[in-house]
């Protein structure tokens, strides 16, 4: 059983990485996440929305993932939950109007439980009456509503900004989730050991949008130093993502996702200062496949058996790189043929979220797998959460 138990408050067109990134990340620290939405139930999906500056007075938007339900919102008790998290995003609006979501708000923070609310998420708080006199902050647009509700205002001077006020954590954007994320980890009682690693994440551009975000966010909330590369880019360039999705269609589905800003150059990497590789998935792998220093790198960590984690199709890079001989792994389904060509043994991923650890390689076949993915990096970096009772 899980050491903890959080809820999600979900709705449609939240914000896809405000309620993917905390939802994997908890799960892969250990604790127990449901997600719910009113009037839905277990196995019904939410659509996202992708928010992001692209130079205009105010954010874009565009369509992200399905976000799949794992509870029920009308079976829901408040007493069996330790904490609460609300993503932003357009589904705060109108969850605001929602007594029933209201009422479920005012439990947790009557019994002074964890809450965690990001961007446009403090709508509800203030619509539920809970930041009368708390320190807060939110997305910019949401300042008037939160000062209303008589909240202790804290401008974001970046949207990395995070302000803690008791049980409550508050966040201006997903650039802020590592704090974020910490900080929540922190009101539910818990610690972090061994997360003193530097970590190198292998990007390029249309890699999948969850499966850079989602662990890079996650590891940098546990402490680690984490850097992310693309070759022939440097430290502030950005990448663009691609959201790949199941809807019904015989193969995935591909939209644009976030545009991902890197934070090192790939030019200045001194791979002996890091402790771990991580290669995300996506479009990226097949054209990163055939860059021979991209190939020398992933190389460099296999034969010193360093962790190197990668998921969907970035076994693509493994493959290439001639790393996969006697070893066992799995991927995304169609690229067993670069597994078993590449002289690896094919693990089956069935189900889709299975990963495994062969030595010191961690594989999984897509972004559901994202929470034990993580967790056995973890593992191979000696990196533990614990919770207080």
């Amino acid at each position: 059983m899980a050491a903890k138990r959080v809820l999600l408050l979900c709705g449609d067109y939240m914000e896809d990485y405000e309620a993917m990134v905390p939802f994997q990340a908890l799960q892969a620290y250990g604790v127990s996440v449901d997600a719910v939405c009113p009037g839905k139930k277990a196995g019904d999906a939410c659509p996202t929305a992708v928010h992001k500056p692209i130079g205009h007075q105010t954010y874009a938007e565009s369509k992200g993932h399905n976000f799949a339900l794992n509870a029920s919102f009308d079976e829901v008790d408040a007493a069996a939950y330790d904490g609460l998290v609300i993503p932003g995003g357009r589904a705060p609006e109108y969850l605001a109007m929602d007594e029933k979501v209201l009422a479920l708000v005012r439990k947790f923070s009557d019994a002074k439980k964890a809450i965690a609310s990001v961007c446009h998420g403090q709508l509800i708080l203030a619509a539920a009456g809970v930041v009368r006199d708390r320190t807060c902050t939110a997305y910019p647009a949401v300042k008037p509503v939160l000062v209303a509700a008589g909240a202790k205002w804290v401008e974001a001077d970046t949207m990395k900004k995070c302000v803690v006020d008791g049980n409550l954590v508050t966040a201006a954007a997903y650039d802020g989730h590592p704090e974020f994320i910490s900080l929540f980890v922190k009101a539910l009682g818990g610690s972090v050991a061994g997360a003193d690693k530097r970590i190198l994440f292998l990007c390029g551009d249309y890699m999948e949008d969850y499966e850079v975000m989602v662990p890079f966010q996650a590891l940098q909330a546990l402490g680690c130093h984490v850097d992310a590369v693309c070759p022939d880019k440097g430290a502030g360039d950005k990448c663009p993502t691609a959201i790949h999705d199941f809807e019904g269609d015989q193969t995935y589905s591909e939209k644009p996702g976030h545009d991902f800003a890197l934070n090192a150059s790939f030019d200045s990497v001194d791979a002996s200062s890091y402790d771990a590789l991580v290669i995300p998935g996506g479009r990226a792998p097949e054209y990163l496949a055939l860059n021979e220093k991209v190939l020398s790198l992933a190389k460099g960590f296999m034969d010193k058996g360093k962790p190197v984690a990668s998921i969907c199709h970035g076994q693509q890079i493994l493959a290439a790189a001639g790393v996969l001989e006697g070893r066992k792994c799995t991927a995304y389904p169609a690229v067993k043929l670069n597994v078993v060509l590449g002289g690896g043994t094919w693990l089956e991923p069935d189900p889709i979220h299975r990963c495994f650890t062969d030595g010191n390689l961690v594989t999984g076949a897509a972004w559901p797998a994202h929470p034990e993915f993580v967790a056995q990096l973890m593992a191979l970096l000696g990196i533990k959460v614990s919770f207080t009772l």
